[in-house]
């Protein structure tokens, strides 16, 4: 299990986080930051550069996720991350990966007033050997309280377990966050745990159509990026009838046809992921009452637009639109193409 310690910078959550490890029983710390301080010596600084945070790299995502997982199976017990988290893409994708792992994870949000952040940021005490630290690492935490607001007002608050610490030391805010935990006021995470594969799978996707001939769109939770409706398919499961199942289960529409095969597209291994066969069907025209009835928001969808073929190009990755691109061909000719990569082939 992981403790996840949330709030704005100079909310105190890496001394209440070393405050927790003592109140709860085998329990060890993790801060996300170690894993920042070495991509400084292991990424150029070219590559580095192009980023404003270390949150906006994938590697950094993925290896915080791959480390509290190798961390867990080594000691076990509770992880007690303390780490600021205000894009809740980056959430999702870092809460679904370890959903994905079987971790289960308990959100909590140290939520002082701001006026007590304010002075905490002012009061904090910077490393003498950072250059420029006192400017730098203050101005980097004031310039954050915006976003952090943002937060509140869009995801955070309804996402984590709040806990205004704005008059408690950080013993008392650990001590608070303990009870809650070993209570189960702070509830598990409500995200969809999909295994990750072990080896090449078979995944089905069905395209939805509103009157307008727009494709639907949907930002599922559990991982980065926008995805047509569908999943893998399970073992002994048609394929076509997996993507009924999975549009009924991510968006609540029941689809009363099994819908037609567009497209087969082999998708080439790109570690970490084995690739395998990903299919598109296309499940037809939705009126606007039923278009109204997709489900959000939800343990599965973050969001979910109608959009046009241009506008697909702008929010899927490129095999992924290519595979759309071809599949509205499909529809439009009546016969279905097989692809590889994205690119038809005889």
């Amino acid at each position: 299990m992981i403790v996840w310690i949330n709030g704005a910078f100079g909310a105190g959550k890496t001394t209440t986080a070393r405050e927790l490890i003592e109140l709860i029983p085998n329990s060890t710390l993790f801060d996300p930051e170690v894993i920042g301080g070495a991509l400084n010596h292991l990424l150029p600084p070219k590559h580095l550069t192009e980023v404003g945070d270390f949150q906006d790299l994938p590697i950094w995502r993925r290896l915080v996720i791959d480390t509290a997982a190798a961390l867990l199976a080594e000691l076990g017990g509770t992880l007690v991350v303390p780490m600021t988290l205000l894009r809740q893409e980056y959430r999702d994708e870092i809460f679904g990966g370890l959903a994905a792992r079987r971790i289960t994870v308990q959100h909590v949000l140290l939520a002082p007033a701001e006026t007590i952040l304010r002075e905490r940021i002012a009061g904090r005490e910077i490393p003498p050997d950072l250059p420029d630290g006192e400017i730098r690492v203050r101005q980097w935490s004031y310039d954050h309280i915006e976003p952090y607001r943002a937060a509140l007002a869009s995801w955070l608050t309804a996402d984590a377990y709040p806990v205004d610490n704005s008059g408690l030391t950080p013993y008392e805010t650990a001590a608070r966050i303990a009870e809650a935990v070993g209570s189960g006021t702070v509830p598990v995470c409500d995200i969809v745990q999909t295994p990750e594969p072990t080896a090449e799978t078979l995944a089905s996707g069905v395209l939805l159509f509103d009157e307008q001939d727009r494709v639907l769109l949907v930002d599922p939770t559990y991982k980065a990026g926008w995805e047509f409706p569908g999943g893998v398919v399970e073992r002994g499961e048609a394929p076509a009838r997996a993507g009924m199942r999975e549009v009924a289960e991510e968006t609540g529409i029941h689809l009363d046809d099994v819908p037609q095969l567009l497209v087969v597209d082999w998708e080439r291994p790109s570690p970490p992921g084995y690739g395998g066969l990903r299919l598109l069907y296309d499940g037809g025209r939705l009126d606007s009452a039923e278009a109204e009835r997709v489900l959000l928001p939800g343990p599965e969808l973050r969001d979910w637009r109608f959009v046009t073929e241009e506008e697909a190009a702008d929010l899927l990755p490129p095999v992924r639109y290519e595979r759309l691109r071809w599949a509205l061909r499909a529809r439009e000719r009546g016969a279905a193409l097989y692809l590889e990569a994205g690119v038809p082939r005889p």
